[in-house]
């Protein structure tokens, strides 16, 4: 059950970190609760094909951000909100991949 519940947060915080309405403090507090849940989740090497999927779908999910972001003309209000945007689901993105990769070496270093 514990699983189930770390999954659904993860969909949650990660939910709320693709929204551009988040002040700072906010976005570094979920980033946390992220990290949380996503090492409540590392334990078990099953779940690599879950952290797996979310990176995925973060990478495309960053795609159409940039390309959202590179319609709009330079020094416009539209392209520095598109910016930060943009900025916000990298770092989201740098988070998701960190547990890919965390779960990966752990898998490699038991020789699995």
């Amino acid at each position: 059950m514990h699983r189930f519940v770390a999954k659904a947060n993860v969909d949650h915080y990660i939910g709320l970190l693709n929204g551009s309405d988040l002040a700072p403090g906010h976005r570094t507090s979920i980033t946390k609760l992220l990290i949380e849940e996503e090492d409540k989740l590392s334990h078990d090497l099953e779940h690599l094909e879950f952290a797996e999927q979310k990176a995925a779908n973060g990478r495309d999910h960053v795609r159409c951000v940039r390309a959202a972001r590179d319609g709009f003309a330079f020094g416009t209000a539209d392209r520095e909100l598109a910016e930060r945007l943009l900025v916000n689901c990298e770092n989201l993105q740098t988070v998701l991949e960190d547990f890919c990769h965390s779960l990966r070496a752990k898998i490699n270093s038991q020789g699995l």
